[in-house]
């Protein structure tokens, strides 16, 4: 197999195989048509709920074990909650604990701050955010942390964003987003997934062989790592691609990069040297074991 054959592996390795879609979108219906029951009247397994997060943006991978929905309450019930005399938001987060523990009656359910996260026994997990929608089409939702609040989130321009740039940059924009997932999940690496994407994007645009494909991708690899450790370590946050809303810090990722890019550096000369099998144990130390040994 040639370098690019083995990136392309690697990249298979990591798509979501269908049993997981199959069982993930099983899942979401069975969620959607409770809460539809209880708070529409309505018995529909799809309407008012939205795959948001890494998911919703296709840029998961099948290691990854949350997956993020909204769903869409009457507007009316805003202000109920907020006539509450303290946290309305926890109140409406527990209303909508109830109604999908009719569903899922032997499964863990918790309502923390401003999800109801679902843990199921395989591993998958879903965290359900109660939203009302706005006239532009964001999202106001509870935060029943602090005696509670209510927050703005607006996804769809952040899903729609990588949709359409993805095609521009040869479909190059999924795969390193979902490459950057490996190297976060098998280095520890504290980085959240849309900023994972804004990065991505942000690396990519400039990036001078954005329109080759696999033969490229280890400069790839190590030209955003590069860039990644490049970042200010002082800076607090950054603003999402498609959104412009701003994500925060979750830690300090750049020295990891710096290792991931040294590492990179030490398997392209590999490759040169044609130290095959030693090259690709490199690849290895960073990604993991979905590529190929």
């Amino acid at each position: 197999m040639s370098e690019a054959q083995y990136f392309k592996q690697f990249c298979d390795n990591l798509i979501i195989g269908t049993d997981k879609r199959s069982t993930i979108s099983t899942r979401y219906k069975a969620i959607t048509n409770r809460l539809n029951i209880d708070f529409w009247d309505s018995p529909s397994e799809t309407l008012f709920s939205r795959y948001v997060g890494s998911y919703g943006r296709n840029t998961s991978i099948k290691n990854e074990s949350d997956i993020d929905m909204i769903f869409v309450l009457p507007a009316h019930l805003k202000a109920t909650y907020d006539n509450y005399t303290y946290n309305g938001q926890s109140s409406l987060l527990q209303a909508v604990k109830d109604s999908i523990k009719k569903t899922y009656s032997a499964t863990s359910i918790g309502a923390d701050g401003q999800v109801i996260a679902i843990t199921f026994s395989d591993g998958t997990n879903f965290e359900v955010v109660p939203a009302f929608e706005n006239s532009d089409k964001s999202y106001t939702y509870q935060d029943s942390n602090g005696g509670g609040s209510w927050k703005k989130t607006d996804p769809h321009p952040e899903i729609n964003k990588i949709k359409e740039e993805d095609p521009k940059l040869n479909y190059n924009l999924k795969r390193l987003c979902k490459m950057t997932r490996a190297w976060k999940g098998f280095c520890n690496v504290p980085m959240g997934g849309l900023l994972i994407d804004t990065l991505a994007y942000n690396f990519l645009k400039d990036w001078s062989n954005k329109n080759q494909s696999y033969l490229y991708y280890d400069l790839m690899s190590r030209d955003f790592f590069e860039f990644l450790k490049n970042q200010n370590e002082n800076q607090a946050y950054w603003y999402a691609l498609g959104s412009n809303q701003l994500i925060y810090r979750k830690g300090k990722f750049e020295y990891k990069a710096k290792t991931a890019y040294n590492l990179a550096v030490e398997a392209i000369q590999l490759q040169r040297d044609e130290k095959e099998w030693s090259a690709k144990q490199k690849w290895r130390e960073i990604y993991g074991y979905e590529f190929p040994s």
